[in-house]
């Protein structure tokens, strides 16, 4: 049986990629198997209206779930738990880096490293001593906390992503580097909420856009580490608009809601879809 799940963030309307999304976890998820769960993790961008418009939309285009499981921020515990795992296993370390000192490290660098999505954190806080460590906590620092991907490649050894469209793919332990995995003013980020969310919904194949294909070697690695079901994986293309750029919440113009009001019928914005 495939379990599926659409999960949107609620902080704009969705639009036609949203849809896509939607109707793919849809169409491959077995007889009441695809599932609704809002990823509100960033409770900072988080507006309540979007929660009812999504569920309004689904259910105009007629792909509305089978079930809604628990947003994520109602699983905060959960996840603070799994990060208190994390740390004992020294799988992560405490991160005091401010944005504009890292960026300011990376330009000093003559070759500074980079991944699939731009420069990658050179690891300043790794190299701490227990001095520095202690300096910074009685200065009152709040620290993020960051994924020790050297430490983790070593106790994970090699693995394998299965993809129904990519096929097997090797983990690139350090593909996206020591990624932050919990942020001070949000708590765990999406990279461990959506691993461990998974995991406890009983997803067992994971649909969605083929921009987040670089962050599944990471929750690959989380979920070895962390003894967690291995789901398969769809990595399915992005909806682009006429430059090939992606649509974001910001193009209301594409919003399932503004077809809406155009007086579209449900038929005729699926149509916009590419097939599946």
């Amino acid at each position: 049986m495939s379990v599926t799940r659409f999960a949107p963030s609620p902080t704009g309307f969705l639009h036609l990629g949203h849809a896509y999304a939607a109707r793919v976890a849809r169409d491959m998820a077995s007889d009441g198997g695809y599932l609704l769960r809002f990823e509100d993790i960033d409770h900072t961008r988080v507006r309540s209206e979007y929660y009812d418009a999504a569920r309004r939309d689904l259910e105009w285009l007629g792909l509305q779930p089978d079930r809604e499981t628990d947003a994520q921020l109602g699983r905060s515990d959960r996840h603070g738990a799994v990060l208190e795992q994390l740390r004992a296993l020294e799988a992560v370390y405490p991160c005091y880096c401010t944005r504009k000192e890292v960026e300011a490290e990376i330009a000093s660098m003559t070759a500074a490293p980079h991944g699939p999505e731009g420069p990658l954190y050179p690891g300043t806080c790794r190299r701490l001593d227990p001095g520095q460590l202690t300096e910074f906590e009685e200065m009152g620092r709040q620290p993020a906390w960051r994924l020790d991907a050297e430490r983790v490649a070593r106790l994970t050894g090699p693995l394998t992503i299965h993809d129904r469209r990519h096929g097997e793919v090797e983990v690139d332990p350090g593909l996206l580097g020591d990624l932050v995995l919990a942020r001070k003013d949000i708590g765990t980020s999406y990279h461990l909420a959506v691993v461990v969310d998974d995991a406890d919904d009983g997803i067992t194949l994971v649909t969605r856009g083929e921009d987040l294909l670089p962050a599944t070697h990471v929750h690959r690695m989380l979920q070895k580490l962390l003894g967690l079901p291995e789901p398969e994986y769809f990595h399915h293309p992005l909806i682009t608009d006429e430059t090939g750029r992606r649509l974001a919440k910001r193009d209301d113009a594409r919003s399932i809601r503004h077809y809406r009001d155009q007086g579209l019928r449900p038929d005729e914005v699926l149509t916009m879809l590419p097939p599946d």
